[in-house]
């Protein structure tokens, strides 16, 4: 049962939250632990939120299609995780990506109505989430707003940011050309010239169809 404890302690949105208050949750909330082996479908972008599914073990590989250009943007979630938390409420109960077990991994999961019991019975669940949803809604509102503002690499790098987790690892933009253009709202010359630069400057490698992010948090410098 000790394990127990640490291991919901170690979970996004878990954090904070007193020994005896995780005590009363392990023995009132069903908490249900599904394994996952390398290549099996944990969900396919479109599909309901129906419940809060956190990676306890292994890691996750996320894809975020664009509906309307070839741009498709793939990263790895690690162990401790949250998948999706933002498509739970609201009215797009949708999962924007897909994901698939990159290695053997755990999903603890739970039902939504189950989550709503745990968020009533103490006030730091309730911080946690709605902090976390905040902090979400001002950094992609602040992405609008400068949409097409600031040097390509700055455009580039709000765009990672705004659809990768903190904490996410392999990193890749697969593109066409053409389609990435029209998402960064520039010509081709000039987005072969940053990405050039990007990658001299070493955050970057890239191809004619593939961008890798060797690094997010020295990407995100670019914004600062």
């Amino acid at each position: 049962m000790e394990s127990m404890y640490e291991l919901l302690r170690s979970l996004p949105l878990f954090q904070g939250v007193g020994d005896d208050r995780i005590s009363e949750l392990v023995e009132r909330i069903p908490f249900h632990f599904l394994k996952y082996e390398p290549g099996d479908t944990i969900n396919k972008a479109g599909d309901r939120c129906e419940h809060m599914r956190f990676v306890v073990s292994g890691s996750v590989n996320l894809t975020t299609e664009s509906n309307h250009l070839r741009v498709k943007l793939l990263q790895t979630l690690h162990a401790p995780g949250v998948l999706g938390p933002d498509s739970l409420f609201g009215i797009d109960n949708t999962y924007p990506f897909s994901a698939v077990a990159g290695e053997r991994c755990g999903i603890l999961q739970l039902r939504k109505s189950d989550y709503m019991k745990v968020l009533q019975t103490d006030k730091v669940f309730l911080f946690n989430i709605l902090n976390y949803l905040s902090r979400n809604c001002q950094r992609r509102t602040k992405a609008l707003q400068q949409m097409r503002t600031g040097s390509i690499a700055e455009r580039f790098a709000r765009e990672i940011t705004d659809l990768t987790t903190q904490h996410s690892t392999d990193i890749k933009v697969q593109f066409r050309q053409k389609d990435l253009c029209t998402l960064l709202g520039t010509q081709r010359n000039s987005l072969i010239t940053a990405l050039d630069q990007m990658e001299e400057d070493g955050l970057i490698e890239y191809s004619s169809t593939e961008i890798s992010i060797k690094s997010l948090r020295d990407l995100q410098e670019v914004l600062k």
